[in-house]
C-alpha cells in the first residue's frame, strides 16, 4: 500500500494537534525547568529568558537560516531516531501502515496528557522518559510484552534509555563539582575575589567557546562536512573558536566590568560594551560609588560574605538567624497576588468608567481601548511578567519556609561585584544550554509526529523516517510558547526551593548540564535535561560542604516523578491503543 492514508486523515490531525500540545508542555515543563536557574540567581528575568530561549531554539533547529535547514535534521536525528525504532521495531504493527499511524498518535497523545497534568500541577518530570514510556505502551498493546527492545540494544534499548535516570544526575553532577569548586577556590575565596574574576574569566569564555563549538560540529550540517571531519582539524576547529570567544571577552567584557565593579562606574549603558579598550581611560563619576553599579544578587536577607562582616563565634549562626527572621516575619513578608500579578487592567477601569449606554461611541471606544486591549495584553504578557522569586515563597507555612530557611543559611553568598561577573557568564551558558534543548528536547515530540507524517503521507511503513524542517521550526515555536505563557508554573517550585542559586552557582550548572547533554545527544542516549540540570543542582549544592544545604525533599520529589511518569504513561496508551486496535467496528 502506497500514496497518503486519506482514510485516517482524523488521525494525522489528532497527532499534529497533540503534537503541539506536546511540545508546548516541553517547553513550559522541561525548558523552564533548565532555566529556573538563571531566573532565580538573577542573571536573567523572565522575559529575557524566553528571548534567549527563542533565538537559541530556533538556531538550533535550522530555522533562522538556510545554511542550517539540513542540520535541523541532524540536531535531534539520533536522538529521534533512538525513540522511533530503538524502542520498538517497527514489525510490531506487523506491516500495517494504518496500526504504526494508530501506535504513534496513541503515544502522543499519552505524552501530551501527562506533562499537562504534570504542569498543571507544577510538578518538574522527564519530557524524554514521558514519550518513552508511551511508545513502550503501545508497542506492549501492539505485539505483547516482548515487543519493546528492554535491553541495551547497542545503547539505543530501554535498558540503555533509563540508564541514564542514573547517569545523567551523576554525570552532570560530577562536571558541576569540578567547575564549581575550580569557581570557588580560584576566585570566591581569594582575598581579593573580583579581581581574580577578571584574571580568569578569559578562561571561562574560552570553556564555554569550545563546549558551544562542539555542540555546532556534532550536530552541524551536513552539507558542510563537520561531521567528517578528520581529528587534526576538529580540534584545531574547536580550538580555535574558543580562543576568539577568550580573545573577545579580553577586548570588550573585561574592560566593560572592569569599570562597571572596579571603578564602580554607574554611568555607563550597554552599548558602552563596543567601545572595548577605549573603556580603560573611561574616567569614573565623581560620586562612583555612591550608587550602586551592579544588581543585588543576594537571595538571603543575612548580608553575610565570605571572608568579610564574619560573625564571632559566640553569636548567633547563621542557620539561627534566617531561621528566626523567617519565623518572625513570615507572615508580613509573605507576597499578597497583588504584588505577584499587578493589575494594570483594574487601574485603567477605575480612570475610565463607563458612564451612560455602553453603546455610545464614547463608550464603546473605552471598552477598547481601556478594557479589551489591556485584557489581552495581559494575557499574553502575564506568563513573561510575574515575579519567580515572590512566586517561590508563595504557599510556605511556617515550617516550610523555616526548612528552606536553613538550607539558604548553610550556603555562602559571595560579593555582589563578583556575582556579576559570572552573570554575563551564565547568561551565555544559558544560550548554550539552550542550544542544547534544542537538540534533545524538540526531538521527544517531533520524534514520533515525523512518524505519523511519514506513515499518512505516504502510507509506507518505515524503520527511520526523515525530519520534516517546518516540523521542527513548528516544534521550537511551541516550545517557546510554553516557557513563555506557562514556564513560570514550574519554576515556582525550582531553582530558589532546592538550594540558594547565585550567578556563579547558576553559570557551573547550566554549563554542567549543557555539557551531559550534548555528550548524550552525541552517543544517541535521550537523557531528560530536567534530570541533567538536577543533577548539576545537587553537584554544586554539595560543594558547600554542608550535606543540608540542598532540599532533599524537592529532590526526591522531582524523583518521585521521574520514576511515576513510566508506569502512569505507558498504561495510559497501552490502553488507548488495546481499545482503539480492538474496538468492534463495522
Amino acid at each position: 500500500m502506497s500514496g497518503t492514508l486519506h482514510q485516517w486523515d482524523y488521525l494525522f490531525a489528532i497527532g499534529l494537534i497533540f503534537s503541539a500540545l506536546d511540545a508546548f508542555m516541553i517547553g513550559a515543563n522541561d525548558v523552564a525547568n533548565s532555566f529556573a536557574t538563571s531566573v532565580s540567581s538573577k542573571s536573567l528575568t523572565l522575559r529575557q529568558a524566553c528571548l534567549a530561549a527563542a533565538v537559541m531554539e530556533f538556531l538550533s533547529n535550522g530555522f533562522i537560516h538556510p545554511l542550517f535547514s539540513q542540520g535541523a535534521v541532524l540536531v535531534g536525528a539520533r536522538v529521534t531516531s533512538t525513540i522511533k525504532d530503538g524502542i520498538v521495531p517497527a514489525s510490531v504493527f506487523d506491516n500495517n501502515a494504518g496500526v504504526q499511524l494508530l501506535g504513534f498518535t496513541c503515544a502522543i497523545v499519552a505524552s501530551a496528557s501527562w506533562l499537562s497534568l504534570a504542569t498543571r500541577l507544577s510538578w518538574p518530570v522527564s519530557t524524554t522518559y514521558s514519550i518513552v514510556s508511551a511508545v513502550i505502551g503501545v508497542g506492549i498493546a501492539a505485539d505483547g510484552w516482548d515487543a519493546p527492545r528492554w535491553g541495551w540494544n547497542n545503547g539505543k534499548g530501554i535498558a540503555a534509555i533509563f540508564s541514564g535516570l542514573v547517569i545523567a544526575p551523576a554525570l552532570s553532577a560530577s562536571f558541576g563539582i569540578v567547575l564549581f569548586l575550580f569557581v570557588k577556590f580560584a576566585v570566591l575565596l581569594r582575598s581579593n575575589p573580583t579581581r581574580w574574576g577578571l584574571i580568569t574569566s578569559p578562561i571561562i569564555f574560552f570553556l564555554v567557546g569550545a563546549v558551544l563549538t562542539m555542540s555546532i560540529i556534532f550536530k552541524g550540517s551536513p552539507s558542510l562536512g563537520l561531521k567528517n571531519m578528520e581529528p587534526g582539524p576538529l580540534a584545531a576547529a574547536v580550538l580555535g573558536t574558543a580562543s576568539v570567544v577568550a580573545l573577545l571577552s579580553i577586548l570588550f567584557w573585561l574592560p566593560y566590568v572592569h569599570a562597571k565593579v572596579v571603578k564602580k562606574d554607574y554611568t555607563l549603558r550597554w552599548y558602552h560594551f563596543f567601545l572595548g579598550p577605549l573603556l580603560w581611560k573611561r574616567p569614573p563619576p565623581p560620586d562612583a560609588g555612591s550608587v550602586s553599579a551592579v544588581p543585588d544578587y543576594r537571595i538571603r536577607d543575612v548580608n553575610e560574605l565570605d571572608g568579610q562582616h564574619q560573625a564571632p563565634l559566640e553569636a548567633e549562626t547563621d542557620s539561627e538567624k534566617a531561621s528566626n527572621l523567617k519565623e518572625k516575619d513570615i507572615d508580613s513578608q509573605e507576597p499578597t497576588r497583588e504584588q505577584i500579578h499587578p493589575s494594570a487592567l483594574a487601574d485603567e477601569v477605575e480612570k475610565h468608567p463607563i458612564e451612560g449606554a455602553w453603546a455610545e461611541p464614547k463608550n464603546l471606544w473605552i471598552i477598547l481601548r481601556y478594557r479589551a486591549f489591556p485584557f489581552i495584553k495581559k494575557f499574553l504578557t502575564h506568563g513573561t511578567s510575574v515575579d519567580i522569586h515572590a512566586l517561590q515563597q508563595q504557599k510556605q507555612n511556617a515550617a516550610t519556609a523555616k526548612h528552606i530557611a536553613d538550607v539558604h543559611a548553610r550556603a555562602r553568598q559571595f560579593p555582589n561585584e563578583t556575582e556579576h561577573l559570572y552573570s554575563f557568564m551564565q547568561v551565555f551558558t544559558a544560550c548554550v544550554a539552550s542550544f542544547a534543548h534544542g537538540a534533545n528536547d524538540v526531538s521527544n515530540a517531533i520524534g514520533p509526529f515525523s512518524v505519523i507524517y511519514h506513515t499518512w503521507k505516504t502510507g509506507e511503513m518505515a524503520d527511520k523516517t526523515p525530519v520534516p524542517v517546518w516540523a521542527l521550526a513548528f516544534g521550537g515555536a511551541m516550545l517557546v510558547l510554553g516557557l513563555a505563557l506557562y514556564g513560570y508554573n514550574i519554576m515556582r517550585v525550582l531553582g530558589n526551593r532546592i538550594t540558594l542559586h547565585s550567578p556563579s552557582r547558576g553559570f557551573s550548572m547550566e554549563l554542567s548540564a549543557s555539557i551531559t547533554v550534548i555528550l548524550a545527544s552525541q552517543f544517541g542516549i535521550p537523557v531528560s535535561t530536567t534530570m541533567c540540570i538536577t543533577g548539576a543542582t545537587i553537584g554544586v549544592a554539595l560543594c558547600n560542604g554542608d550535606f543540608w544545604a540542598t532540599n532533599w525533599r524537592a529532590i526526591g520529589w522531582i524523583y518521585i516523578g521521574w520514576i511515576a511518569t513510566v508506569p502512569i504513561v505507558s498504561t495510559l496508551s497501552g490502553c488507548l491503543m488495546g481499545i482503539l486496535l480492538n474496538a468492534p467496528h463495522f
